[in-house]
């Protein structure tokens, strides 16, 4: 296992394809729970935790199962099917072990079935022909980059809340343009993670 070629698949997943900022999935939690920094992290934990899982059980299934029998037809449905049962069992253990954080997520919290950034993880852990190790480091990477994303945008939105921008920027326009300066500093990353070990 090449430890230099693990890092740069994490760094590209956080950072130069993060998936929310650079290739826009998940942006419905993205835009809905980042009101507050500790919804907002709350949610990326869940999101992390779903992503490592549903990597553990659906990289498995595909190399074992559905390309041994040729049902690859079937991947879409199959890993939907897996993450939705993913989902619903984290949904389950923080109604009961945290309670707060299951009221101040709400709706979003079973949202993370319909997350493309969640499907995206695991369709293109296959697409790119990674081992199982590559596909959890990926997977690991792109949560952490759904973290990082959260994190700093639910902090520009709680600043921004507190601020008096004019009229015609309140609300959904000022949010708007926050994601977008957001997700443009991001594309600044492009071509660092490959030379970064050159």
């Amino acid at each position: 296992m090449d430890f230099k070629a693990m890092i740069i698949i994490m760094m590209s997943a956080a950072l130069v394809n993060n998936y929310v900022l650079s290739q826009f999935l998940g942006i419905c939690p993205f835009l809905g729970v980042s009101k507050e920094t500790k919804s907002a992290t709350g949610m990326s934990v869940a999101v992390i935790f779903v992503m490592l899982l549903a990597t553990a059980v659906t990289w498995p299934i595909q190399v074992f199962l559905l390309d041994r029998y040729s049902l690859g037809f079937l991947q879409i449905i199959v890993f939907i099917l897996i993450i939705a049962s993913l989902v619903q069992f984290v949904e389950i253990a923080t109604k009961k072990y945290i309670p707060a954080l299951y009221n101040s997520l709400g709706v979003f919290l079973p949202l993370i079935t319909t997350n493309c950034a969640v499907l995206a993880a695991v369709i293109l852990n296959i697409k790119e022909n990674y081992t199982f190790m590559q596909s959890m480091v990926n997977a690991l990477g792109a949560g952490l980059g759904f973290l990082l994303a959260m994190v700093i945008f639910s902090g520009i939105r709680e600043y921004t809340e507190n601020t008096d921008p004019p009229e015609s920027f309140k609300g959904i326009p000022l949010t708007m343009m926050s994601a977008a300066i957001l997700s443009l500093s991001f594309f600044g990353f492009a071509g660092v993670i490959e030379n970064m070990f050159g």
